[in-house]
């Protein structure tokens, strides 16, 4: 008999383990095939009959949707890349100079530079060895030598990463933190650009939070209200970098609690949610999106973006996340509208946090559409 119920006892512990188990790849299916649940199980024809009729609306067809730019790409940015690539320094470093201390803008025109720089420097070096201690020079050298340790290390999780690769990436970010203090040193006193681009070199090398909380107070010290270093600080202190989610939200909200109607820092605490429903494998986005907290986030985001200037372009940043937001929580009246507005350029989160951004994006927008229009 107490053989019998010691081999009980151990069928009942495995039986248990085994459904536990399965609990954990029910719960981590159920997070992966949650974007695909809503949708209808059609043929291809009926699906592709639906994307015509969302197209016949007004909506932008799937070969035609840009996956690296936000918002349409000004003409004086498609004039100044092209006179760069063509070796005209001069003309690049006078389209960053005319943003003047919008510091938003300005780190957007650095940064499509250095992009460039990545790629072929030669024009770079001219400008240095023209102006050697142009201190707009140095913050693209600098941020261009970030992008070169990054395209080294690659864009997947570190599980996926070779140690050569890390110990190239390393190498390659301590030469880039080294042209970051150049710029920091060659600066005028005012511009955050050259601590701003020190941010990803602090997830990268792995800043203590003393290091990174003193980078932040020069950062604030010199734009406390840009939206850019705000999300480069929250990536910092999220739960895949240096931080965890807990940590991640609390700047957020606090972070958005300073912010005036119109200066866009309500978009943090969305991003915070949607970094920790992305790499939560057992939050359910129809469920937990839906609670209070964070549908009291999203009316926050909805005024502040009512409140922004018409003509800056950081409201289109605010408008990607809420129209996710706002389909998972069936609000499709109003996620529909986010969608007319962001409609043709998806180079963001969310879509981007896809490894196919295009059919995220149609998913969720031909969905939002068929939920206001019906399938006719």
């Amino acid at each position: 008999m107490t053989i019998f119920l010691a081999v009980l006892g151990a069928l009942l512990l495995f039986a248990v383990g085994y459904v536990l188990r399965g609990v954990y790849y029910i719960r981590k299916a159920k997070r992966l095939e949650a974007e695909v649940a809503r949708l209808d199980a059609e043929t291809d024809a009926n699906r592709a009959e639906a994307a015509r009729a969302v197209v016949a609306r007004g909506f932008v067809p799937g070969d035609r949707l840009d996956t690296d730019a936000w918002v349409p790409v000004p003409a004086e940015r498609t004039a100044a890349e092209t006179a760069v690539r063509a070796g005209d320094w001069e003309a690049g470093a006078a389209w960053i100079e005319a943003a003047g201390q919008d510091w938003d803008e300005r780190w957007e025109r650095v940064r499509a530079l250095a992009e460039l720089a990545a790629e072929d420097d030669a024009w770079l070096l001219r400008w240095q060895a023209a102006r050697p201690a142009d201190p707009v020079a140095a913050q693209v050298n600098a941020d261009a030598a970030v992008l070169v340790a990054w395209n080294v290390r690659g864009s997947l999780r570190a599980k996926h990463t070779t140690q050569e690769q890390f110990r190239v990436f390393h190498q390659l970010l301590g030469k880039a933190q080294e042209a970051a203090h150049e710029a920091q040193r060659l600066a005028d006193p005012a511009d955050p650009l050259p601590y701003m681009i020190e941010q990803p070199m602090a997830m990268g090398l792995g800043y203590s939070h003393e290091q990174y909380e003193r980078l932040w107070a020069e950062i604030m010290e010199r734009a406390p209200k840009a939206l850019g270093p705000h999300t480069g600080a929250l990536q910092y202190w999220c739960a895949k970098w240096r931080g965890s989610h807990e940590r991640a939200e609390s700047f957020a909200r606090a972070a958005a609690a300073k912010g005036e109607p119109g200066e866009l820092l309500s978009m943090l605490p969305l991003y915070a949610y949607f970094e920790q429903e992305q790499h939560e494998d057992d939050i359910d986005p129809d469920v937990w999106l839906k609670e209070p907290h964070i549908v009291a986030a999203v009316d926050a985001a909805l005024l502040d973006v009512a409140a922004a200037h018409p003509d800056d372009r950081r409201v289109l940043r605010v408008r990607h996340l809420l129209a996710w937001f706002l389909y998972w929580q069936d609000r499709y009246p109003e996620a529909l509208e986010q969608f007319r507005l962001i409609d043709g350029w998806i180079g963001h989160a969310p879509w981007t946090y896809s490894s196919d951004p295009k059919d995220r994006y149609l998913n969720v927008r031909d969905y939002t559409v068929r939920q206001v229009h019906g399938t006719d």
